[in-house]
């Protein structure tokens, strides 16, 4: 079936072809201009006192900050090494382990030590003796010439006697001449005894026998040779950590072999490489933030500026540059700058040597000094445990003195 359309319909028209009328649009709301610009200026507004409160704090806080990713900790690594040879018998302590400070870590093979100990002791004890008897010796001879002096009384006597006589021709001139030689060979005995006697005191006088320079040297071997023995006990100077221990069982060592490395954890620090231009209003003792990567932001650290190096890194390096030369780029400069931290922090989280580290420091407090003026500032690794043993192998000499006395005493 065919269907015709007709040509007005097509067109929006009637059925006659004539233009349908038109039809009035529908009407649509005028744009409020003035609700927009209220809106736009509002956002201007934030932006505008976003940036007045940026620049606020940037000039009270952010201009008074210095930071720094390069910065590392730090800490002290005591090389365990032996005063004296020795073969190796026991090694108490290994990696990672905690010592305390005096005890044991290595212990090397006696036997020679206590062998020469031993023998000191003897000759101490045969020296005390040796001066007691040069002191009777002074005393032997002081009674010597008390009696040489009788002798040279008697022989003067007696001459004097027989004077008179061989002008009364009573004795025979021989026996003049015979007392006079009498007197004198009694006065040369006399001051031969003088002589041996204070030869004989000048080893002895001025001193007891404790005090006496043989027993004082003796006793200064024995010293030695105690101290050789008790450091065969290799012991740790401070509490720390055990690392990089290369000492084997059986092992014979010299004396200044590294044998180990203690590392006390509660005594490190950071040291931060700030560029040169950051160190323009830094100063001693300002406050500094920490923030640790093994941790993350979750812990701040609390610490303090407590140095800056006498020089850039570069200075100290093993091959330090050499700018003097025809192809020369400048590069920033960093100062390595040494942060004390919290002891209570350090215990609270432990770091180890060699993490990484942000260091931030106010600078706002600028009251404190550039460098360091306290040369006299007491270390915090100050150890006393090697020097105990040289008191008690002075007592051990004295009680060994005391025993060979006798009656001097």
């Amino acid at each position: 079936m065919n269907t015709t359309t007709e040509p007005g319909a097509a067109h929006g028209g009637d059925a006659a072809g004539r233009p349908a009328p038109d039809r009035p649009a529908p009407d649509r709301p005028a744009p409020d201009r003035a609700g927009r610009g209220r809106i736009l200026g509002s956002i201007a507004l934030v932006f505008v006192i976003l940036g007045i409160a940026w620049v606020i704090w940037w000039f009270l806080v952010l201009s008074t900050r210095e930071k720094t990713d390069d910065a590392y900790v730090n800490g002290n690594k005591l090389v365990i090494s032996a005063q004296v040879p020795g073969t190796v018998v026991a090694v108490l302590a290994d990696d990672t382990q905690l010592v305390k400070a005096g005890q044991e870590l290595v212990r090397l093979d006696p036997v020679d030590a206590q062998t020469a100990l031993s023998r000191a002791a003897s000759v101490l004890a045969q020296t005390v003796r040796q001066v007691r008897q040069q002191r009777a010796t002074a005393g032997q001879f002081d009674a010597a010439a008390a009696a040489r002096k009788l002798e040279l009384a008697r022989a003067e006597v007696d001459l004097a006697r027989r004077e008179p006589l061989l002008a009364e021709q009573a004795i025979a001139p021989e026996e003049l001449r015979h007392g006079r030689e009498a007197v004198a060979l009694a006065r040369a005995a006399l001051d031969q005894a003088l002589r041996q006697a204070k030869a004989a005191h000048a080893l002895v006088d001025g001193s007891a026998v404790a005090d006496n320079p043989a027993v004082l040297e003796a006793k200064a071997a024995f010293r030695d040779a105690w101290v050789t023995a008790q450091r065969n006990a290799i012991v740790a100077p401070v509490t720390g950590y055990v690392a990089e221990r290369s000492v084997q069982l059986g092992q014979h060592i010299v004396a200044g072999q590294a044998l180990m490395t203690v590392v006390p954890l509660n005594e490190l620090w950071i040291d931060a490489n700030f560029k040169e231009v950051q160190l323009r209003h830094m100063r001693i003792g300002q406050q500094v933030e920490v923030d640790s990567d093994l941790y993350g932001g979750a812990v701040a650290f609390r610490g303090r500026v407590q140095g800056m190096a006498a020089g850039t890194g570069a200075a100290f390096a093993l091959l330090p540059a050499q700018n003097a030369s025809g192809n020369w780029i400048k590069v920033v400069q960093r100062v390595p700058v040494r942060i004390r931290l919290d002891p209570q922090d350090l215990a609270k989280y432990p770091l180890r040597i060699g993490l990484s580290t942000t260091v931030r420091v106010d600078t706002q407090d600028r009251s404190g000094p550039v460098l360091a003026a306290d040369m006299h500032e007491e270390r915090p690794d100050d150890s006393h445990v090697l020097v105990r043993d040289l008191d008690r192998a002075s007592q051990e000499a004295d009680a060994i003195i005391r025993r060979n006395l006798g009656s001097d005493q």
